[in-house]
């Protein structure tokens, strides 16, 4: 009995033996200090981390080593962020393969493609919107009247712990994302873009990040660094009447262009409307058919092409939509006969 108390009370005390010793080793004062009250801190709302990766996408100096992930493979990129005498610089490369770069001065956006056999062009822009997941730009202030922002707990991305945010339209009718916040900076580590029955379509996921203001001597040469000519023949708005009108669009939708134009090569004439919800974008097409066929759908990705014949007219809805979507705003078009 004795020895059984006696290993009793050993194991007791190697047990207390390293709580002891640490209250030792990090009593730094004699002094007493008093005690502060537990104070529970208040949940950040997901819409406040979303703006606040919108104020660090667009002010901080970073650089994105990241994968996008899709049906048409894997591509793997880099993307430098830098402010240069308070002016915005960017560049998005690709790293594998032929070299394809984009470079953002304020806001014009030159596209090279050494591959491509075009000369490199500019075209004006608020932000490099290739290879990049639209909603790292997006207006949340805009979006949170038909998109919920649901916060959906933390996670681990490039070794880094990240806030999670779903994106869901209210109405249904579009896809959505997942977004993981680098908790510390805000920025956007990964994004899942999601069908409506929440399989994954797309990816965006970061392997290596860095916030360092030695960006922007990185960035400086392109201050005055001579970019390709602006594409001065794109079409402008147009305000010419056009003669169908939509029966239904997702909640949102505004129209960002309008035009109407001949065609020699299918000898008729397309009017077409590019429509955007500030997320995804799409464009609806009418024209002259001869005919009729069945209607007939093609999805790979986020992009979709409906076609219907209707009133002897063609009916085509082509971008960024759910099948299901795009078919109710092609039954919906009030072709005027």
């Amino acid at each position: 009995m004795k020895e059984k108390l006696l290993l009793s009370a050993a194991l007791c005390g190697s047990l207390l033996y390293p709580f002891s010793s640490f209250a030792d080793n990090s009593a730094v004062s004699t002094e007493t200090k008093p005690i502060q009250p537990f104070v529970m801190l208040k949940p950040i709302q997901p819409f406040v981390m979303l703006k606040q990766m919108d104020k660090a996408t667009n002010t901080l100096n970073y650089q994105l080593s990241y994968i996008t992930i899709s049906e048409q493979g894997i591509e793997s990129l880099r993307y430098r962020h830098a402010l240069v005498n308070n002016q915005v610089f960017a560049q998005l490369l690709q790293m594998d393969g032929p070299r394809r770069e984009v470079i953002q001065r304020n806001r014009a956006i030159s596209y090279f493609d050494a591959s491509s056999g075009v000369d490199p062009f500019t075209l004006p822009g608020d932000h490099i919107i290739d290879g990049l997941p639209s909603i790292l730009f997006a207006n949340f202030d805009r979006l949170k009247d038909y998109y919920d922002f649901i916060s959906v707990g933390r996670s681990r991305v490039a070794d880094r712990l990240c806030d999670v945010v779903r994106i869901v339209s209210k109405d249904g009718s579009r896809f959505s994302y997942a977004v993981w916040l680098d908790s510390a900076s805000s920025l956007p580590l990964r994004a899942d873009l999601l069908s409506q029955e929440g399989e994954t379509i797309e990816q965006f996921q970061v392997v290596d990040f860095a916030v360092d203001d030695q960006l922007q001597q990185v960035m400086a040469p392109l201050v005055d660094a001579k970019l390709p000519p602006e594409m001065t023949s794109l079409p402008k708005n147009s305000h010419t009447q056009l003669s169908w009108t939509p029966g239904w669009l997702p909640a949102g939708v505004q129209v960002l262009s309008q035009s109407q134009r001949q065609v020699p090569a299918l000898a008729k004439k397309i009017e077409s409307r590019l429509y955007s919800d500030g997320l995804f974008t799409f464009t609806v097409n009418v024209s002259a058919a001869n005919g009729s066929t069945p209607p007939q759908s093609y999805s790979t990705g986020r992009r979709t092409l409906y076609v219907e014949i209707r009133n002897n007219k063609e009916i085509s809805v082509v971008g960024e939509l759910p099948r299901e979507t795009a078919k109710r705003i092609a039954d919906t078009v009030n072709t005027g006969t």
